[in-house]
């Protein structure tokens, strides 16, 4: 990939977004996991629940506060590298963004002042209600941007007008309900889940192989193990939904998935395993599940999941059908006003041919790479705007499974110890203990490949179908981006080396002394505690 204005762009936002979405998981799974334990907390009045609240309250401040930094500078990224994309499109993506700050990230931000200077000030029911309202902030916060990101996939109840150039919406509705937003948005929440589980069981892990805080680790791996077993098989049955909405809206992205370059009878096999070379166009020493691809991907039997080569040539097509789209809309643009009332014959003539191939106009802007006007392009040029509708292959493949390796991982580690708490021998295997905590950042490698799959996925696409990449950034100079990008990737490192430390330091220092459970407090007094 040459490094251009695009390809720097680009670059620059694949590494804010990933650097952001360290934070935002841990967020989403903790709110709820100190929802949880404070629940239990007002249910029994045992010391221990307000404990565990605080303590991990306190590793969920440090990793909101960076979130919160490094989510901010996104924002502004869409005004600044992607200015076409903004005018193109803000009208529809600027509504659940704005919704998002509004009615999620402002509830989640009040109410987490509440939960940590709260606790003396609010009785136990308000502070529940104030540490079960930061977790619905979070997860409304998810929400609507999975919205807005979803819309980006399959971009529903919104249309072309062709006077001023913008998407406009024409039912929010099915832009709020868009099925690929909400497959979305349950997916990634119960990832987030998935990831802040595993993160309580292997800092609970560390605590017993030390014999520190043995019943605050206890009991919290009870809670993640329970609340982790069941988030797992969730992701699993989610993701499920995401690839059946993916073979019906992106076909491309499905194919490049499984390196399927040619369509197979109906019910396709799935790659299990192989090396996929884009060049040859083809997998070596593949091993195929049969049958398999066909019932994930469709649910059926009998219905074909089309190859690479195929989505190649019917792009050739909607890039055809695209230019005269782009004619007809050149002709809209370029009539002169009529009087009050008239519209001659040749702008009606043009509406109409707009109206019904309007939707195949993004696949005419995937010819502004290589002519000015997509109506001169030859032959070859469409041939190779084609070619750039299949995205990096091997990229896919690998992160895809390695995405799925790591989610069948996380749900044996839950099972086991939900079967060892339940058994009440969380101590008593230190060789499963280090498994855990060393499994700590595995979540996050899962969860950042699977960000792969879906953004770098559906390139070239920013818009699915409706607007090139190359088509949305603004008019900047490569230098200017590729030094904000290096001043990004310094500062964002920086930060979290920031976290990462905090995060060591306060585990080392473990739960604060003036909140140790009663039992706790017992076993240090000179008179015994009564058996």
């Amino acid at each position: 990939m040459e490094l251009d204005i695009v390809a720097l762009s680009r670059l620059q936002f694949a590494m804010t977004a990933l650097y952001h979405f360290l934070f935002v998981p841990l967020t989403l799974g903790l709110s709820v996991l100190l929802a949880i334990m404070e629940t239990t907390y007002v249910m029994t009045g045992r010391q221990i629940w307000r404990q565990m609240t605080k303590f991990w309250g306190t590793l969920f401040g440090i990793n909101f506060v960076l979130g919160v930094a490094t989510g901010i500078v996104m924002e502004f990224q869409f005004g600044m590298n992607w200015s076409y994309y903004s005018y193109y499109v803000g009208d529809i993506f600027g509504a659940p963004l704005a919704i998002e700050g509004l009615m999620a990230f402002f509830l989640e931000a009040t109410f987490v002042g509440l939960f940590f200077f709260g606790w003396d000030r609010l009785s136990k029911v308000g502070h529940l209600v104030a540490t079960w309202a930061v977790a619905l902030g979070s997860n409304f916060s998810a929400l609507w941007i999975l919205i807005a990101n979803g819309w980006m996939q399959n971009p529903a109840g919104s249309a072309l007008n062709p006077q001023t150039m913008r998407m406009e919406i024409v039912s929010f509705f099915d832009v709020v309900f868009n099925p690929v937003a909400q497959a979305k948005f349950v997916h990634t929440v119960s990832a987030g889940y998935v990831c802040a589980s595993v993160f309580v069981l292997g800092v609970s892990a560390w605590y017993l192989l030390k014999g520190r805080s043995v019943e605050l680790a206890k009991r919290s791996m009870t809670v993640a193990a329970s609340f982790g077993l069941a988030s797992a098989l969730s992701v699993v049955v989610l993701g499920d939904e995401s690839g059946y909405l993916t073979t019906e809206h992106q076909k491309m992205k499905l194919a490049a998935i499984e390196a399927m370059w040619k369509t197979e009878p109906a019910p396709a096999a799935f790659t299990a395993f192989g090396f996929p070379d884009q060049e040859a166009r083809e997998t070596h020493y593949a091993i195929h599940i049969p049958w398999a691809m066909g019932l994930i991907g469709t649910r059926s039997l009998t219905t074909e999941i089309p190859g690479i080569d195929k989505l190649e040539e019917q792009a050739k097509d909607h890039i055809r059908e695209g230019i005269k789209a782009y004619d007809a809309l050149m002709k809209i643009r370029a009539a002169k006003p009529a009087a009050p009332g008239e519209v001659s014959q040749d702008v009606a003539t043009a509406r109409t041919s707009f109206e019904d191939m309007g939707h195949e106009l993004g696949y005419a802007l995937l010819l502004k790479r290589y002519v000015d006007d997509p109506r001169q392009a030859t032959e070859e040029q469409i041939a190779q705007a084609a070619r750039d509708t299949i995205p990096n292959v091997p990229t896919l493949f690998w992160s895809f499974r390695i995405m799925v390796g790591l989610g069948l991982f996380f749900i044996l580690l839950t099972t086991v110890f939900f079967w060892l708490s339940a058994r009440r021998k969380l101590d008593h295997y230190p060789l499963l203990l280090s498994i855990a905590v060393f499994a700590i950042p595995l979540p996050w490698v899962a969860i950042e490949l699977g960000w792969v799959v879906a953004e770098f996925g559906r390139q070239p696409w920013v818009i699915e179908g409706v607007l090139p990449t190359a088509a949305a950034v603004s008019n900047l100079g490569a230098v200017s981006v590729l030094i904000t990008l290096l001043g990004f990737a310094a500062i964002y490192t920086a930060l979290i080396v920031i976290e990462m430390s905090l995060m060591v330091k306060a585990i080392r220092k473990g739960p604060q002394l003036g909140d140790e459970p009663e039992a706790d407090l017992t076993s240090k007094t000179l008179i015994p505690a009564a058996e």
